[in-house]
């Protein structure tokens, strides 16, 4: 297998990780998937803020590890899960991100557009 690229964030792709001071809520329907007030905000260039949850926040009874994964040069090796019963690899972890990001470990992120994510102040 080839070497993975590795970039580092910098002024041409700036990412920042820091403490959402909001509660968070992720639900699918009336279902509370998540809900933390821990949450860290990732921005990364021009892309929306993402929420990384803790995995201690999370219901993971309503996931399951798919064999799905991506790579980032900027984080590293995504992991995937889908939340039963059938929203397939709505949900994604860096499990060894890169140092650059190493504060999400132990997070999860969920796409905005497979779940309701509230940010209550």
């Amino acid at each position: 297998m080839a070497d993975k690229t590795v970039k580092i964030p910098g002024p041409d792709h700036p990412i920042t990780v820091g403490k959402n001071p909001d509660r968070v809520v992720v639900k699918v329907g009336d279902v509370v998937i998540a809900d933390t007030r821990d949450a860290l905000s990732l921005q990364e260039a021009n892309y929306p803020a993402v929420q990384y949850i803790p995995r201690a926040d999370v219901d993971f009874s309503r996931l399951e590890r798919t064999e799905h994964q991506t790579y980032c040069p900027y984080k590293g090796d995504a992991s995937y899960y889908t939340i039963l019963p059938d929203l397939v690899n709505a949900v994604w972890t860096y499990e060894q991100p890169y140092d650059a990001v190493a504060d999400i470990r132990e997070h999860v992120a969920f796409y905005p557009d497979k779940v309701s994510i509230e940010i209550i102040a």
